[in-house]
């Protein structure tokens, strides 16, 4: 399954917050999901209420899609977490499609198709190199993993580190993307500790998740 429906309101969104001046409050210790998972930043992040421009943003990309399932998969996403630092601004953003609503489940075997369309429709905002990818698993969950240079189309002033995480849960598939301008906003990233299901909460991305498999 392919969700570059996913990629385009991932894209969006963030492209967003790079734009506007932060309306900000200051982030849980650990914002939470009824689909069953958990995702921890510091709180000198400011978290970004999209609640008003999501269904503007799905407008937007639910005129790209090309089958109903994409259409269906556009108006079932929620976006768990919007959150930007620093100046130039790093974000985070947190979307998740939840099967109740969307009306198929997925499992291990979707993650990789998912994941990739998931990261795909990046390059229709951002000019994309040198990809490098992952996969671990977090507890019981497998992972896939993303991270390359990224740079906003006719802005090159600034160069980021995109990265996008993905895993399937219980009730729901989940990413996680940052555009990190500095190593700090990308460790905090990916420190951050994560929740999913039942399972421990571990950092979002550990040590070895490029290695190479034997």
């Amino acid at each position: 399954m392919k969700a570059s429906f996913f990629a385009a309101l991932l894209a969006l969104c963030s492209a967003s917050l790079l734009a506007q001046a932060p309306v900000s409050a200051p982030v849980a210790q650990a914002h939470t999901s009824d689909l069953g998972f958990s995702y921890s930043l510091p709180v000198d992040w400011e978290v970004v209420d999209t609640a008003a421009s999501l269904p503007v943003v799905q407008q937007q990309v639910a005129k790209t899609a090309s089958s109903e399932e994409e259409k269906k998969g556009i108006s079932c996403v929620q976006i768990g977490l919007t959150a930007r630092h620093g100046s130039p601004a790093s974000v985070v953003v947190v979307v998740a499609l939840p099967f109740a609503c969307f009306g198929q489940t997925m499992s291990d075997s979707d993650l990789p198709g998912f994941a990739m369309g998931a990261s795909e429709g990046l390059t229709n905002t951002f000019d994309i190199t040198d990809p490098v990818y992952g996969a671990y698993s977090l507890g019981s969950h497998s992972v896939w993993i993303e991270r390359a240079t990224g740079l906003l189309k006719d802005h090159h002033e600034v160069k980021y580190t995109v990265e996008t995480v993905c895993s399937v849960l219980k009730k729901g598939a989940v990413c996680w993307m940052t555009m990190a301008a500095d190593q700090d906003a990308l460790q905090t990233f990916e420190n951050g500790a994560v929740k999913l299901d039942s399972d421990a909460p571990v950092a979002l991305v550990p040590a070895n998740a490029f290695a190479k498999k034997p």
